[in-house]
């Protein structure tokens, strides 16, 4: 008889370790520091460590802890599981696929649905074979038994895989069920009794159609779970609402249902537990019904009331997280310094394992927790961090809608092309260089009060310095000051904005080794003080060439930070679009001429329903351009995007309104600027060095991008640029990677 599903379960937990060893295993295995059976064995015992403290916490029991594990992301560890990636098990083949070597370029990476995670596209062909290879799954279920662990293991369902591939080539699907009925075949023989798959395609509208989604659904599902020679199923639905999908989710009755019921779903349709529970109870009676209650995307401590009544009307009685809890950092313990108040407003991963449990116990016996929950929902309502007056009455006083700079765009290139002098395709960076271990050692020994203000100011200047110097040697046109003050693109401007707070310890991976601590915001946001000028200024006297005022943008900045969910998203949009229209003009008054303002995440926050997409656009747009509104037309504003579906948001990203637009272009090859069009009327620089790969691009290899580049876009309009900040890499490949930029440029500019 299978094991009856856990009452309290997660959807997924923080991979890297709580002090980052995932990360520090990977970076280490990748310099040749450790061989392959250390890295093998330090990541085994992160995963035994995992589960011991998970079973710590409470969820003892079988199959109550995921095994949602992988080296680098889902689902590449999925598309390698069920043969659709080719790789098998071999780790170089692994990490060559994530990150490209000498010899291959690595897959497209883009972000996971509406989040800041990164996953790996997969690149798939028709007439391909898929050769599944299960043992990845076996190898982790053996090693958690012999530590004495049921875990369920974790895969990526067989519609998402191909729905989020590159092509979407929906004739494999077929050949594809046969791969995942063969893992499941491999799980059931080995005595694993329940498995998780995540369908999160049913949830967004991606670039197949409901109907047709819905369709590919019942073909794959009814045939896997009609197989006898299976574990149970847990079917996943994360990330939103499955609507349309609802009705075709029950008809397939798998063994467990998880329904996200998080505020994210909620807020779009209130009546979505008593359809769910409707459409459950007419077509799949005997199916355990599991509620995705607890946001795993945000920090917010759960208000176990609210929380209660949704289940009472979903009638469960299984609890679980509304995503993977990935998306959260480990726990409060690790945070010291935060604000009292505050820490009793928040909840991680593991307080919201607590928080499961209570739901699951009942109000009767867990009124402890529910006591608390009620004091962290009334204290931060009454809070005044929360509200400023002055705030308020500065976004009130607005103009309502659109807003638009003046003069527009032709007249303003005009007078830049003057003011500038640029060469035909000028070079510029995206912005801060690599992070070296000197400047790192210098924060820390500042932040410890080893190294005294003046002492860190002159350690930055020194860095600033020989970064203009390495530029202008090179034969860059517009250069950067690096940004070797920032410790992050997002918690730089937090912790120089009132409204936020940030954490000491609060990872949250967002691709393979690269982690990031989001900034919560906590109330209403204003700048007290010029946060950049100084640095910029300091750069800009260093050199006769513009240097650019780095600036990070609203939408970034919000959809790299926790947000408030007290008030909407445009409203926190609009108070930090202000605060750094501050920054622009007291920029210009330093003699900055050209100023970058970021927004890598414009599409990572568009919403997955498409019918939500036009408002967020409008007030995403909207918050751009209020930071930019007031700027001198000789101000030549930029912005940077990447990693996104471009297409998707082509008509937004015209509507900023910017002078100059660099996105993310050399792993697809510059097919963004097929969508390209008389309505994008800036300037462009696809990145034509993907800087999250080791390779060092050749001239050569930059030169075919730059032509790839002139087919779409008129030389007068081109910039030449990285994919995207250079923090990550070493100057061992930054210098000759720029070398080869500048001299490809050189190259194709004497052709024009």
């Amino acid at each position: 008889m299978t094991a009856p599903f856990p009452k309290a379960t997660i959807e997924g937990y923080p991979r890297i370790g709580a002090n980052r060893e995932l990360k520090r295993a990977l970076e280490s295995y990748w310099a040749g520091r450790i061989d392959a059976d250390t890295f093998r064995s330090t990541t085994r015992a992160l995963r035994i460590d995992n589960y011991n403290h998970l079973r710590d916490l409470g969820l003892t029991e079988d199959y109550a802890i995921p095994a949602d594990v992988a080296y680098y992301d889902q689902v590449l560890e999925t598309g390698l599981t069920v043969g659709l990636i080719p790789g098998g098990t071999d780790l170089d083949e692994e990490f060559a696929l994530a990150r490209g070597n000498a010899e291959r370029v690595p897959l497209e990476m883009t972000k996971w649905f509406d989040t800041n995670y990164h996953y790996l596209v997969p690149e798939i062909a028709a007439d391909q074979d898929i050769t599944p290879a299960p043992e990845r799954v076996l190898r982790l279920v053996a090693e958690a038994r012999e530590a004495g662990h049921t875990v369920r293991p974790y895969l990526v369902g067989p519609v998402t895989l191909i729905a989020l591939s590159k092509p979407a080539e929906w004739s494999l699907l077929d050949k594809l069920t046969d791969a995942y009925a063969a893992v499941f075949a491999a799980l059931k023989e080995a005595g694993v009794e329940w498995v998780q798959v995540a369908e999160p395609a049913l949830v967004a509208d991606l670039s197949t159609p409901d109907a047709e989604l819905a369709k590919f659904t019942e073909q794959a599902w009814s045939k896997l779970l009609g197989e006898e020679n299976r574990p149970s199923v847990y079917l996943t639905t994360p990330y939103g609402a499955t609507r349309e999908g609802l009705t075709t989710l029950a008809k397939l009755a798998p063994e467990a249902l998880h329904v996200d019921l998080s505020p994210w779903t909620l807020d779009e349709d209130s009546g979505y537990p008593e359809r769910v529970r409707a459409q459950v109870a007419e077509h799949a009676p005997e199916t355990t019904l599991v509620a995705g209650l607890i946001d795993g995307r945000n920090v917010w401590a759960a208000n176990l009331r609210l929380k209660a009544e949704i289940l009472q009307k979903l009638g469960a009685e299984h609890v679980s997280t509304s995503t993977s809890l990935q998306h959260v950092p480990h726990t409060l313990n690790a945070e010291k310094n935060l604000p009292v108040d505050v820490a009793n407003w928040l909840s991680f991963a593991d307080e919201k394992i607590s928080e499961i449990q209570a739901l699951v116990a009942g109000e009767e016996n867990a009124t402890e927790a529910f006591a608390r929950s009620d004091r962290a929902v009334r204290t931060r309502a009454e809070s005044e961090r929360t509200h400023n007056a002055d705030v308020e009455a500065r976004v009130n006083a607005l103009p309502a809608g659109a807003v638009q700079r003046q003069p527009e765009f032709a007249e303003r290139n005009k007078v830049q092309e003057e003011q500038l002098g640029l060469p035909a395709l000028p070079t510029t960076t995206i912005g801060s260089f690599p992070q070296t271990p000197e400047i790192r050692k210098a924060r820390a020994d500042h932040k410890a009060g080893e190294l005294t203000d003046e002492q860190y100011t002159e350690a930055l200047k020194t860095e600033i310095k020989n970064v203009i110097e390495l530029q202008e040697e090179i034969g860059l046109d517009v250069l950067v000051h690096g940004e070797a003050e920032r410790n992050d693109m997002v918690q730089y401007f937090a912790e120089l904005l009132d409204g936020f707070v940030v954490t000491e310890n609060g990872w949250v991976q967002s691709y393979g080794s690269r982690c990031t601590r989001p900034p919560i915001v906590v109330g209403d946001v204003s700048r007290p003080a010029p946060m950049t000028v100084e640095w910029a200024k300091y750069a800009q006297s260093l050199s006769e060439k513009p240097v650019k005022g780095m600036l990070t943008g609203p939408v970034t900045i919000l959809a790299w930070s926790f947000k408030r969910d007290d008030v909407p998203l445009s409203l926190s949009a609009d108070q930090i679009g202000v605060a750094l229209a501050d920054e622009v003009r007291d920029l210009e008054e330093a003699g900055i001429q050209v100023i970058q303002i970021d927004e890598p995440a414009l599409r990572e926050l568009l919403p997955l329903r498409a019918d939500d997409r036009p408002a967020y656009l409008d007030w995403a747009v909207r918050a751009f351009r209020l930071v930019a509104l007031e700027a001198k037309p000789e101000t030549q504003i930029h912005t940077h995007l990447c990693y996104s579906e471009f297409g998707q948001i082509i008509d937004a990203v015209a509507g900023l309104d910017a002078d100059v637009t660099s996105i993310e272009a050399a792993r697809s090859k510059m097919e963004l600027l097929e969508d390209i069009d008389e309505t994008f009327h800036s300037e462009i620089g696809p990145g034509v060095w993907d800087i999250h790969s080791p390779r060092v691009p050749s001239q050569e290899e930059i030169v075919g991008l730059i032509k790839a580049a002139l087919e779409n876009v008129p030389s007068e309009r081109l910039w030449v640029n990285p994919d995207c900040g250079l923090k990550t890499r070493g100057y061992a490949e930054v210098e000759p990677s720029l070398r080869n930029l500048v001299a490809a440029r050189d190259e194709v500019a004497a052709g024009l």
